[in-house]
C-alpha cells in the first residue's frame, strides 16, 4: 500500500474551501468577540497565520511579554553561569588570542633549535680537534691526521652555522608574513570602521575582532564545545509541571486523576547544577508517601537515586524537590577553610562541610555531642577531623582523644592532647573518663557556680580565662568493649553516659565514632543522647537508622544509597529537630593536617596551654618565632647533652661551651651578647673549676628563669 502526499507548495482546493467556509460563517469562533478586543478577521495569510486571535489582544501580549521576561532572565542567568567556566566569552577570547599567537609563532622554532644544536655540537667537535692538534710531542703523521680532523671539524662548524642562520632567517620571514596577516585582519577593519563611521565604527570593528578571537577559541584545550543544553538530565532537557504530575503518578504517589500544585516554577538553581521546585501534594496525601517512593520517583525521572533529593516543606504535604543534573559530590572535594585560618573560637559555629546547594554547613558544638558512623573507607575519620582540627586551632580547648582500633588517626594530635590513647587499651580509656568525671566536671561545676550560672558560656570565657571548652573523642567504642571485662565495660559505659549528660552544659563536647553502626557499637543509652549525627555510607538501612535514628531510612534518608565513589559524603543532622541533609565533609590530607597542627602547636605554646610534660621546653621554644627563643632552646639542649655523674642534665656549664654550641647550631652569638640575654647575679658570675682550670659560666637555673620571664614557659 502506498500513501500519496501533497507538496507543501501545492494548493489544496478542498482545504481552501473548508477554511473559507469556516471563516465566513457567523458563528465562527475566530470571529467572536473577546473580553478586551472587538471582532477582527484572522490574518490567515499574513505575518502570523498560526497565532491564535487571543495572542494579539492586550491580555495575550501581556502574557507573551511575561513569558519572554522569564525566558530572558533564564537566558541571562545561563550566560552569567557560563562566564565563570572555561566556556565563558572572556576565556574563549583569551584562548583565541593564544592560538593566534601560536599560529604566528609556527613550528619553525623546532628547525631553529635543531640547527642551533648542530652548531653547538660542531663547535664542540672543532674545539676538541683543535686541542688534540695543539699537542707538541706527537709524531708528524699523527700531527697531519689531527690537522685534517681539525680542518674537517672547522668546515662542519661553518656549514652548521650557515644552516642555522638560514633557518633563523626563514623562521623570521614566515613569522613576519603570518604576523602581518593577523595584524591586517584586525587593523584593516578597525581603520576602515573609524574612517567610514568614526568612533562607532572603531568600536564595531573591535567587537568583531574580539568575536573572531572568541570563535577561534570556542573549543577548549580538551576539544570541548559549549553545549547550551547542559541542563539535560535523564531523557529530557528541563523539568515541567506536566512532567512532575506524570512522574508522581508513575511512582504511585498520586492517583491518575490527581495533580500536584506547584508553588514555585521549575527552575534551574543559581549555580546551574540542578532543577528545583516546591510543590503541594493533593489533599490527604501524606508526605511520607512521596519520601518513601524515592526510588520510583528517580526511575520515573530517568536519573539515579543519588541525583534526587526530596525534603519536607514548611508544612505537612509540602515537598521541596531537587534534581541534580549530574551525580553530586563525585568530583574532587573543596579545600578545607581551616587552611586559611590562623586560629578558631570554638564557642562559635565551625565549618563542617558543603551541602547539595554548595552552601557551607556550619555547626555550633557548644552544649552538643555527636555520633559519626559509616563503613570502613566511608570518610568517618576525615569527618571527625573537621571538629578536631578546629578544636586544635583554639588554644584554650583541652583535647581528650581515644582510639579503640589502635590506628594512627589521632597520632598527629598527641603533642597537643591533654590525655590520649592510641593503643585501644580499655584501662587507659577508663583512666581518661575518670579524670574527666572526677577532675574536669567538678572544676567546671565550681566555675559555673562561681559565676552564678548553671552552665558555662562564651560570655564567661571572654572574662575568665579558666572557662574553656573540652573535646572528648571516643573512636570505636565496640573495640574497647570487646577488649574489656564486664566490670570495666560497665564502668566505662556509666562514666561516658554521665559525661555526655552532665558535661554538655559544662563545656565538654563528646564525639563518638564507629565503623560498624549497630546496637553494640555505641550503647543505646548513650546513642540516644548524642544530638549531632553524621551517617556515612552504610551497608544496610538498619545501620543508617542506628546512626540517624529509627525511621529515617524509610523516610528517604538512607545512607545505604551513598555510592562508594562519594567518599566523605554522609547524611548530616545538625542537632535535635534538624532536618537531615546530604553533606560532604571537608578533607585534609596528611600534609595539610601536619600544617594545621603545627600552627596549633605554636598557638598553644604562645598561650602556655600545651600539656605539661608532653613537649620538651626546648621544642616549645623552637615553636616560637623569635631569635632569642631559638638561642635559649640551644642552651637547654646543651645542658641536656652534658650529663652529670647521676645521668641528669648538667646544672652549670662554661660560657665558652655554650658559645661553641650556639656556633655549631648556626646561631652565632658572642659571649657579651649571651651575657646580655641571660643576666646573672654576681654570685653566678664567679669562676668555677672546669677540666683543670677555673672559668666563668652559666647555671641552668638562670637559663630557665630567663625562659620563664621572657616567654612565660616552664616552671
Amino acid at each position: 500500500m502506498s500513501i500519496e502526499t501533497t507538496p507543501a507548495s501545492t494548493p489544496n482546493p478542498k482545504f481552501e474551501r473548508l477554511v473559507a467556509g469556516f471563516v465566513d460563517t457567523a458563528d465562527s469562533p475566530l470571529l467572536q468577540k473577546t473580553a478586551d478586543t472587538p471582532v477582527n478577521r484572522p490574518d490567515l495569510l499574513g505575518d502570523m497565520p498560526l497565532t491564535p486571535e487571543w495572542a494579539r489582544t492586550p491580555s495575550g501580549w501581556r502574557a507573551r511579554a511575561a513569558v519572554g521576561k522569564v525566558n530572558s532572565v533564564r537566558a541571562f542567568r545561563r550566560w552569567v553561569r557560563r562566564q565563570s567556566t572555561e566556556h565563558g566569552h572572556a576565556a574563549q577570547t583569551f584562548r583565541g588570542m593564544q592560538r593566534t599567537f601560536l599560529w604566528i609563532q609556527g613550528t619553525e622554532g623546532v628547525q631553529v633549535a635543531t640547527a642551533r644544536r648542530e652548531v653547538q655540537q660542531a663547535q664542540s667537535d672543532y674545539k676538541t680537534a683543535k686541542w688534540h692538534h695543539g699537542k707538541r710531542l706527537i709524531p708528524d703523521k699523527e700531527k697531519d691526521k689531527r690537522r685534517r680532523e681539525m680542518e674537517a671539524a672547522f668546515a662542519g662548524s661553518v656549514t652548521a652555522m650557515g644552516k642555522y642562520k638560514a633557518a633563523r632567517k626563514d623562521a623570521r620571514t614566515r613569522r613576519a608574513v603570518r604576523g602581518t596577516l593577523a595584524a591586517a585582519a584586525v587593523a584593516v577593519p578597525e581603520g576602515a570602521g573609524i574612517y567610514l563611521i568614526g568612533g562607532t565604527g572603531g568600536v564595531i570593528a573591535t567587537g568583531a575582532a574580539l568575536a573572531a578571537f572568541a570563535m577561534i577559541g570556542r573549543r577548549t584545550m580538551g576539544g570541548e564545545v559549549y553545549d547550551d543544553h547542559d541542563v539535560k538530565f535523564g531523557d529530557t532537557l528541563k523539568l515541567t509541571d506536566s512532567m512532575l504530575n506524570k512522574v508522581y503518578r508513575d511512582a504511585k504517589v498520586i492517583g491518575a486523576d490527581e495533580v500536584v500544585e506547584l508553588l514555585t516554577p521549575c527552575t534551574l538553581t543559581a549555580d546551574g547544577k540542578a532543577w528545583q521546585a516546591t510543590l503541594d501534594l493533593p489533599s490527604g496525601t501524606p508526605l511520607k508517601k512521596a519520601l518513601t517512593a524515592k526510588t520510583g520517583v528517580a526511575s520515573a525521572l530517568g536519573v539515579k537515586v543519588q541525583q534526587l533529593h526530596q525534603a519536607p516543606g514548611d508544612r505537612e504535604g509540602r515537598l521541596q524537590l531537587r534534581v541534580s543534573l549530574h551525580l553530586p559530590f563525585s568530583g574532587k572535594p573543596d579545600p578545607g577553610p581551616l587552611l586559611d585560618l590562623n586560629c578558631i573560637n570554638l564557642w562559635r559555629a565551625i565549618p563542617m562541610g558543603v551541602n547539595l546547594r554548595g552552601q557551607e554547613v556550619s555547626t555550633s558544638w557548644v552544649e552538643r555531642s555527636g555520633l559519626f558512623g559509616g563503613e570502613p573507607g566511608a570518610g568517618k575519620s576525615a569527618a571527625a577531623n573537621d571538629l578536631l582540627l578546629a578544636a586544635a586551632l583554639d588554644p584554650t580547648v583541652a583535647l581528650y582523644l581515644c582510639d579503640g582500633k589502635a590506628g594512627a588517626d589521632i597520632t598527629p594530635f598527641e603533642p597537643i592532647a591533654t590525655m590520649h590513647d592510641t593503643d585501644g587499651d580499655p584501662e587507659r580509656l577508663l583512666q581518661v573518663l575518670r579524670h574527666i568525671w572526677e577532675v574536669e566536671v567538678p572544676r567546671r561545676r565550681a566555675l559555673a557556680k562561681e559565676h552564678g550560672s548553671r552552665k558555662l558560656t562564651a560570655a564567661m570565657a571572654a572574662k575568665d580565662p579558666r572557662v574553656n571548652l573540652a573535646v572528648l573523642l571516643v573512636d570505636e567504642w565496640s573495640s574497647y568493649g570487646a577488649a574489656a571485662d564486664r566490670r570495666v565495660r560497665e564502668e566505662m559505659e556509666r562514666l561516658l553516659r554521665l559525661i555526655v549528660q552532665q558535661g554538655r552544659a559544662l563545656g565538654i563536647i563528646t564525639l563518638c565514632a564507629t565503623q560498624k553502626p549497630d546496637a553494640d557499637s555505641v550503647p543505646s543509652g548513650i546513642r540516644d543522647i548524642l544530638s549531632i549525627r553524621w551517617a556515612m555510607r552504610c551497608l544496610t538501612p538498619q545501620a543508617s537508622d542506628t546512626i540517624l535514628g529509627q525511621g529515617y531510612a524509610a523516610a528517604g534518608h538512607n545512607a545505604q544509597d551513598i555510592l562508594k565513589s562519594q567518599r566523605g559524603v554522609g547524611i548530616y543532622m545538625d542537632g535535635e529537630g534538624a532536618e537531615p541533609e546530604l553533606t560532604r565533609g571537608y578533607y585534609y590530607d596528611d600534609d595539610e593536617v601536619d600544617l594545621i597542627l603545627g600552627r596549633a602547636f605554636e598557638l598553644r605554646a604562645k598561650a602556655g596551654t600545651l600539656p605539661a610534660g608532653s613537649v620538651p621546653l626546648a621544642d616549645q621554644l623552637r615553636a616560637v618565632d623569635d631569635d632569642d627563643a631559638r638561642v635559649l632552646a640551644v642552651l637547654l639542649d646543651t645542658f641536656d647533652a652534658h650529663l652529670d655523674g647521676e645521668g641528669a642534665p648538667a646544672e652549670w656549664l662554661p660560657g665558652s661551651v655554650l658559645v661553641d654550641a650556639l656556633a655549631d647550631a648556626g646561631t652565632a652569638l658572642s659571649a657579651d651578647s649571651l651575657g646580655r640575654l641571660v643576666v646573672r647575679t654576681d654570685d653566678e658570675k664567679a669562676k668555677r673549676p672546669w677540666q683543670g682550670s677555673r672559668v666563668v659560666g652559666y647555671p641552668r637555673s638562670r637559663v630557665l628563669i630567663t625562659v620563664r620571664d621572657r616567654f612565660g614557659m616552664g616552671e
